[in-house]
């Protein structure tokens, strides 16, 4: 048993208000350069919708992630004779009108232009060639609150097996907001369809990150990542992607996202895992159980024999406290509360969603939800008005059941502290109808609803004085070695310049 630590976030969607002062703030911090005018590392989708950029989640169009085929998992776009094939016109690369292109205003014009009968107008003007823009066509909020018509937002990969021709009517559509960013995987799909070795996984935090020096723009790492969370920088002919806000994480602070959330829906933390199994978890036959495998990768920080070892391996002794105190680890794997986005996609993502509930309480009232048969007090989630099909679609590759058990949760947590703080009833039916304790509900309602900064943020600083020998010793284990020695993408003969740092 291989046990590492990784940094993990939870974001609970029932209380996103979709501000984007998430995305204002990646933006303005990481992404503000020449080249970067459309990658948002962090963005904020609405669903239902077809996302930025556009249909990122049609794997049959942009073939990211893995698949299983002769029992053996391999990439969707193809190993590396496929990608020696494609290396110089990639067409499963999404092109700039996939994104947007990406424009300002001819501001100055306003200012210059001569005295006229009609007021003068600021024409778009593409911040690419420079050019003027009749129209634009499309953008990272084009869909933002619903907008346009539900046609083109019905091609949503996650409508599956919904009657979509039902949510056409005003009255019965449905509308959550999906915060979106790198999911630092397990299993990083971009990372193994690097030909240069330049995406590695960092030993102590478990973040997935690009080394510049040794990127040389291939972009197979944009087409693999099937979130589309990994952009090319058209200026400096590099790939960038998300970095986790590391130089944040290593002072013990949240990501800047996180910290400034409005809505207070993001959780950082750590957890623990064994990195012997990712294999086994990611290669299950069956999609719909792939949720269910990542599971069972998250050791019990709790358990003493687990904690031993975990201090034999060298994980250090705060980092092993902040797995038994990391809000992650409560509502994605004690309570079951939070569910990775697409599992089926086979990279054991590390970013998870508490789903959202549907407006419920006054349907309740007016007695428009019936009661579930399964226990006759808790209304039927399968009536709620998000479709409970279209969030399995996006968070258990279909699975029902595990989703549905989250909803009766957080349905019967909000029921009954309602009922105890408005109407002062204590009664428990709805707890025990859903399986919970008067504890567990407590404490979720305090973790959900009202938790302190520090129960949110749960991260231990970095450790630079026990760094390990093999702090790079993912990065190029599955690129193209071009004679690099042990297939570690790190040697002195080889076709790329040397590190920054030297192993020591």
């Amino acid at each position: 048993m291989k046990i590492r630590a990784q940094f993990a976030l939870v974001f609970n969607l029932d209380k996103c208000i979709g501000c984007h002062t998430c995305t204002v703030v990646c933006k303005s911090l990481w992404t503000n350069r020449k080249g970067q005018e459309y990658a948002y590392w962090n963005n904020v989708e609405s669903k239902p919708g077809i996302g930025y950029p556009k249909a990122w989640e049609d794997q049959e169009r942009w073939r990211g992630g893995w698949v299983k085929k002769g029992g053996k998992l391999t990439l969707n776009q193809g190993g590396r004779a496929r990608e020696l094939i494609n290396i110089f016109a990639n067409p499963k690369m999404p092109e700039i009108d996939d994104y947007y292109e990406p424009f300002t205003f001819d501001y100055a014009h306003l200012v210059d232009s001569r005295l006229a009968e009609a007021a003068p107008t600021a024409r778009p003007v593409s911040e690419i060639d420079g050019k003027k823009i009749d129209k634009p066509q499309w953008g990272p909020n084009w869909e933002d609150d619903l907008a346009g018509e539900f046609a083109s937002r019905a091609e949503d990969r996650n409508f599956r097996e919904v009657e979509k021709r039902i949510y056409a009517a005003f009255e019965r559509t449905f509308h959550f907001y999906l915060p979106r960013m790198c999911n630092h995987c397990l299993n990083p799909s971009c990372l193994a369809a690097c030909p240069s070795g330049a995406i590695y996984k960092r030993e102590e935090d478990g973040l997935v990150l690009l080394d510049q020096n040794r990127c040389r723009g291939w972009r197979m790492c944009v087409s693999a990542c099937p979130y589309k969370k990994v952009y090319f920088n058209w200026d400096s002919g590099k790939s960038e992607k998300c970095i986790g806000c590391y130089p944040r994480l290593e002072s013990g602070l949240p990501t800047a996202c996180s910290e400034s959330c409005v809505g207070r829906i993001r959780y950082n933390g750590v957890l623990l895992y064994d990195a012997d199994r990712i294999l086994e978890a990611a290669s299950k036959d069956e999609e719909q159980g792939l949720y269910q495998s990542q599971l069972d990768l998250f050791l019990d920080p709790h358990d003493e024999a687990i904690i031993a070892e975990a201090r034999r391996q060298g994980i250090p002794e705060d980092w092993l406290d902040a797995a038994k105190r990391s809000p992650i680890y409560k509502l994605a794997v004690e309570w079951r509360l939070a569910f990775p986005l697409h599992p089926e996609f086979r990279t054991l993502p590390m970013v998870w969603y508490v789903p959202p509930l549907s407006p419920v309480k006054t349907e309740i009232e007016r007695g428009n939800l019936a009661a579930s048969p399964k226990n006759g007090v808790l209304p039927d989630i399968g009536s709620l008005r998000i479709p409970l099909r279209y969030l399995a679609n996006l968070f258990t590759a279909g699975e029902e059941r595990p989703v549905a058990a989250a909803l009766e949760k957080l349905l019967a947590v909000r029921s009954f502290m309602r009922a105890r703080e408005v109407e002062g009833e204590e009664g428990t039916a709805l707890l025990e109808a859903a399986g919970l304790s008067l504890a567990e509900a407590e404490a979720i309602h305090r973790l959900l609803a009202i938790a302190d900064y520090e129960d949110r943020f749960v991260v231990p600083s970095s450790h630079s004085e026990s760094a390990l020998d093999d702090a790079y010793a993912y990065q190029g284990q599955v690129g193209f070695t071009f004679g690099n020695s042990g297939g570690q993408g790190v040697s002195a003969l080889g076709l790329f310049p040397d590190r920054r740092r030297a192993k020591t």
